[in-house]
């Protein structure tokens, strides 16, 4: 009989990745922070009615770059 190799979770792929490369997450948690400050920089954006004025007026990507940062230096350290 032949031998399966048992299937890799979700889980185990991204903790395999950032235990082996941990400063890439960090490296996307800057760059969402980098895509909120040209967001909030461009003044016809913060006042346009669609979808990119409504990110720019509540900093989602500030939010969302602090939390990649903060879980990847934790997953980081963790493996």
């Amino acid at each position: 009989m032949a031998r399966r190799t048992p299937k890799k979770d979700l889980l185990d792929v991204i903790s395999d990745y950032v235990a082996y490369h941990k400063g890439v997450p960090v490296l996307v948690g800057v760059g969402l922070a980098v895509v909120g400050l040209v967001l909030t920089l461009v003044p016809a954006l913060r006042a346009s009615a669609g979808m990119l004025g409504w990110l720019a007026r509540n900093h989602l990507f500030l939010y969302l770059s602090v939390i990649v940062g903060l879980l990847s230096i934790l997953a980081g350290d963790a493996l």
